[in-house]
């Protein structure tokens, strides 16, 4: 029975674990998640792209969703593989560096942590403010979780199962090794497994060799981690995290034998406690790093040959692939006809974020092919628009029911909206950019910055967009609508701020006010189109109001009746 409850209070424990780790990395990237493109995409220095590396583990707590990120910008073309693989080894040295912070005793900062976070996420409206107290919550819930491991601990330390345990891991490391590298896997988080390991050798439930085999084999599985969820991409964007899972096996296995042998045969003293443990996986990592950083471009062409991009199939593909996914002859059934609306819809969202993605780049440019081509791509949007038209014209609403005929009908106005968004990029912001060039003008840096940041926004809402099309979430509807708020809040602010430099004089703002101000009303009203596909969602989930004018209506009507009379 004392197995039982142990088993049972371990996976609790480990849950909690897990949860606060992602809890904690959600926060930050609804926070921060729009500027992650600019900082890692903008490094061309080795050393520099591994210091970005190790900042965002750190600010993510997840390697693996740094070697994610990486993965995505590299397949897109706007990271090379050896910054990737650069960017990818920091932030396993950074995933290390949390698990040092989070080792410490700071039982004490639990009270403080989940009183000025729920108070931050649950009385607060500014989305930092309350992403802010989710990132303080999810840190106490991980010290919660490792004092409720300690505890899990306590019963079954004395009894004759656990040291049999440990005392047969100390002896075979590899089983060891081979253990640590599933728990990683399985928890989908090197960071959890290694606070668990670590938490286990702190209060003496296992040793510290039985613990460095763990810790070296979780490192390995972590690896495994990035190459899973990057089945499904393109070549470019899986050698990254195979490269990587190469160099980090290989040297956990050399260090593995190693440490062994050097143990077992009385070379070194055994060490004991769990801040060891935690720096010996500081410096495995921070080896793998020094040896690795050098080479990253002379494994390019290694990964090239080993990966191969299947050109050929590829461009079959696109070929067999149709220009549209609807047919007005063949509309089929409800759910087929709806799924190949939204289809086509994302066809849509994709062309429209294609034509915004360049949008600022376009400021600074002032290319003349560029601007041609973005407003070229409108014509591909406008076609969406005729054939998603002309599709939901022929479906029979009679056969097809109220409701999917709603929900058709719906989308349709959802592709109006998207082509009215292409139109604000094609029409405006292509020609404010051409006005950019002829006048030879340019941003103040403050400007800059917050036109920027706002672009990262409205893309990052683009992408949440889509998201919601495909999975009909009210969660992810409700997050959409609340982002179109901060969007309107960043336009009222940077205005405002934009105002203060005209006061103080700035040449640069006087220069490009009239840009700068036309800018943010088509930003915002960019995003508002996009953000329009939340509200059907909203209104039949009870979350949105029709219009607020119903209730009001018939007093007014009597005022005026009133009025008249006297």
């Amino acid at each position: 029975m004392a197995i039982v409850s142990f088993l049972i209070q371990l996976a609790g424990a480990t849950m909690l674990l897990l949860f606060a780790v992602r809890m904690v990395r959600t926060g930050i990237e609804r926070s921060y998640g729009a500027s992650f493109q600019r900082v890692m995409t903008g490094q061309q220095n080795y050393v520099q792209a591994s210091g970005v590396g190790i900042a965002m583990a750190v600010v993510l707590q997840s390697s693996a969703a740094v070697a994610l990120l990486t993965s995505g910008f590299a397949a897109s073309g706007l990271l090379s593989f050896p910054v990737g693989l650069a960017i990818v080894l920091g932030g396993d040295l950074g995933s290390a560096l949390v698990i040092q912070i989070l080792s410490f005793r700071m039982d004490w900062l639990v009270p403080l942590l989940l009183a000025v976070g729920g108070y931050l996420f649950v009385k607060t409206e500014a989305k930092k403010a309350r992403q802010l107290g989710r990132i303080l919550m999810g840190i106490a819930f991980i010290l919660i979780s490792l004092r409720f491991l300690r505890e899990a601990m306590d019963p079954i330390r004395d009894s004759a199962f656990l040291p049999a345990v440990a005392d047969y891991l100390a002896r075979d490391y590899i089983t060891a090794f081979l253990v640590g590298g599933a728990l990683a896997f399985v928890m989908h988080s090197s960071v959890a497994a290694i606070l668990m390991c670590v938490t286990l050798v702190q209060i003496g439930a296992i040793p510290f060799e039985a613990g460095l085999s763990l810790v070296l084999g979780a490192n390995f599985g972590s690896a495994f981690i990035p190459v899973w969820l990057s089945r499904g991409m393109e070549m470019p964007a899986r050698r990254i995290p195979y490269t990587n899972l190469v160099l980090r096996g290989t040297w956990a296995i050399v260090v593995l034998f190693a440490c062994n042998f050097a143990l077992r045969s009385g070379l070194v003293d055994t060490p004991g406690g769990g801040q060891m443990l935690v720096s010996a996986h500081l410096a495995f990592n921070a080896s793998l790093l020094l040896l690795a950083l050098p080479i990253c471009g002379r494994l390019q062409p290694l990964a090239e040959r080993l990966l191969p991009e299947q050109t050929t199939s590829v461009d079959l593909a696109q070929q067999a692939r149709p220009a549209s996914a609807l047919d007005p002859r063949n509309i089929g059934s409800p759910s087929q006809a709806v799924s190949s609306l939204k289809r086509e819809l994302l066809r849509m969202c994709d062309l429209v974020e294609g034509m915004f993605r360049p949008a600022l780049e376009l400021y600074r440019s002032g290319d003349k092919d560029q601007i041609r081509a973005v407003r070229a791509m409108d014509g591909d949007v406008n076609e969406c628009l005729s054939g998603i038209r002309a599709f939901v014209a022929t479906i029979p609403t009679d056969s097809f029911g109220k409701k999917n005929a709603k929900l058709a009908r719906d989308m349709m106005e959802y592709a109006i909206r998207l082509e009215t968004a292409g139109d604000v990029v094609a029409k405006r912001l292509t020609q404010l950019a051409d006005e950019m060039r002829k006048k030879g003008a340019t941003f103040s840096k403050e400007g800059w910055s917050e036109l920027v940041q706002m672009h990262e926004s409205i893309l990052a809402n683009v992408k949440l967009a889509s998201n919601v099309l495909i999975s009909d979430d009210l969660e992810s509807a409700r997050l959409l609508s609340l982002e179109k708020s901060e969007i309107k809040r960043a336009e009222r602010d940077s205005r405002k701020r934009h105002l203060r430099r005209l006061q103080h004089g700035t040449t640069e703002s006087f220069e490009t006010s009239d840009i700068h101000l036309e800018t943010l009303r088509a930003f915002r009203e960019f995003n508002s189109h996009i953000s329009a596909v939340a509200y059907p969602i909203l209104y039949r989930h009870g979350q949105l109001l029709e219009t607020r004018l119903i209730e009001e209506l018939p007093q007014m009507a009597d005022e005026d009746l009133n009025g008249a009379d006297s």
